[in-house]
């Protein structure tokens, strides 16, 4: 169970736990493969909270007006480890 940052405020920057929890895990797996880090600091040493603390601080949004289904995302990402590889 998290503790810090809160549910409710959470849940406040995004509309529902199932998107909270996807945003977290697609942030949090960014984070491990070493993209940018959006805040000076963070509380949390796990990614997963690192993950919620930017988007308890409003730095990770959902992008309301995307229209890339999940799979499509996925075959990206997969094409992209590929390309990268090569």
């Amino acid at each position: 169970m998290i503790s810090y940052p809160s549910i409710d405020k959470l849940l406040d920057k995004v509309d529902s736990r199932y998107s909270l929890a996807v945003l977290a895990a697609k942030r949090a797996h960014q984070l491990e493969a070493g993209d940018v880090r959006m805040l000076s600091s963070y509380k949390s040493p796990k990614s997963v909270g690192q993950a919620l603390e930017e988007i308890a601080d409003g730095k990770v949004v959902i992008d309301p007006k995307s229209i890339l289904l999940e799979k499509e995302a996925e075959k990206m990402d997969d094409q992209a480890k590929r390309d990268s590889s090569n």
